[in-house]
């Protein structure tokens, strides 16, 4: 029987190494730039995007080492999306995992830097390595990161959020927001992931369909954290929808329908893995964990 919490433990670990070494350190001015870059890439986290892109590329009978590149250059643009996300001009907010903000320790106009930094630093990243080995499979693999990320994925997910917040919102343009703002990258690190390890194209899409009902639910489950959780326990500040008059599924639906909405999603997800063999053994885990979450 697979023991999740230490699974996930060694997969960060392996994933954390690669981050140190993406970003190196630099004396050389302006240091400040990599200090800022760094200190958001290295916050910690349980590297959930990175790690469901390699195992998608493992679950396919892919090498993992092939996949690295690509699951370091997401977590890049992930961060890069969380520094943007706390500016005083989005979020506001204060903390981020368990610590201080960028802007609160570099200043507004370094973090925005410190952000663009790590989004051309992915693409560079994933660029060398469609370089080093030039397939339609490594192509492939960036095309669906940056889709994912891009105006047909999260950045339009969070125009639309900013766009109404304060205002309220029907279910539609709700799930639009998630779909696009979370879901499209969680959508992107799986089916990246199968697409590197040489899936064909239906594989690829069933990944990637998973990856859209994981990824509601899981934003399903970070507005009902933000009522029933502790800062210390999910490292930011709750009740912040509720500071930012957002919408979400709990103001919609209540708690308890809300959970509802998310588990039926995961029994979605779950399907998938189910008929894709007992290679997604650890991404079926995973999907479970990541939907019944209580922190």
């Amino acid at each position: 029987m697979m023991d999740l919490k230490q699974e996930m433990k060694e997969r960060c670990a392996y994933i954390e190494a690669a981050l140190e070494k993406s970003v190196p350190e630099q004396k050389e001015f302006p240091p400040v730039i990599f200090e800022a870059m760094r200190y958001s890439l290295l916050a910690g986290g349980k590297r959930l995007r990175p790690m469901m892109v390699l195992a998608a590329c493992e679950a396919v009978g892919g090498k993992k080492e092939d996949a690295l590149p690509f699951a370091c250059a997401l977590e890049m643009i992930h961060t890069y999306s969380l520094i943007h996300d706390d500016l005083p001009a989005m979020d506001n907010d204060d903390y981020r995992r368990g610590r201080l903000t960028n802007h609160k320790v570099f200043g507004e106009d370094m973090a925005i830097l410190a952000g663009d930094g790590l989004l051309h630093h992915a693409m560079e990243t994933m660029a060398d390595a469609c370089l080093k080995n030039p397939t339609p499979q490594t192509t492939g693999a960036m095309k669906a990161i940056a889709h994912g990320a891009g105006i047909f994925g999260m950045l339009t997910g969070q125009v639309v959020d900013v766009h109404f917040e304060g205002k309220p919102l029907d279910k539609e343009t709700l799930d639009f927001i998630h779909l696009h703002k979370t879901a499209a990258m969680i959508r992107g690190a799986l089916e990246s992931g199968a697409i590197i390890g040489g899936a064909d194209k239906e594989t690829a899409e069933q990944f990637g369909l998973a990856g859209e009902k994981i990824g509601v639910a899981f934003q399903i489950l970070d507005d009902i954290l933000d009522v029933t959780s502790t800062m210390e326990e999910l490292g930011k500040p709750i009740h912040s929808d509720e500071k930012n008059h957002k919408t979400t599924y709990v103001t919609l639906y209540g708690i308890e329908k809300s959970r509802e909405i998310a588990a039926k999603l995961s029994e979605e997800a779950m399907d998938i893995w189910k008929k894709q063999g007992d290679s997604c053994a650890f991404l079926a885990a995973l999907t479970e964990y990541l939907t019944t979450r209580t922190y």
